[in-house]
């Protein structure tokens, strides 16, 4: 499944808003530098959604604040 997700790095707090079945958005406290946010944000999406942190590989948006995952579910 593709999983769109719109990302604000440097939050003061974590928040996970589901919009819709596939839509999300994330603030994540990690900042941008060496990935660290887009790894944060596929390990709440693999957390959201129960599966393994394998199963969400990120498709595009390496280096933009919208971005799109897919996620397998078993």
């Amino acid at each position: 499944m593709y999983v769109h997700v719109q990302v604000v790095p440097d939050a003061r707090k974590e928040l996970v808003t589901k919009k819709s079945e596939t839509e999300f958005s994330i603030a994540v406290k990690e900042p941008r530098e060496r990935n660290l946010a887009n790894k944060r944000v596929r390990e709440l999406l693999a957390s959201e959604f129960g599966v393994p942190l394998g199963k969400v590989v990120m498709l595009t948006g390496h280096r933009s604040t919208s971005k799109i995952f897919t996620v397998e579910v078993v």
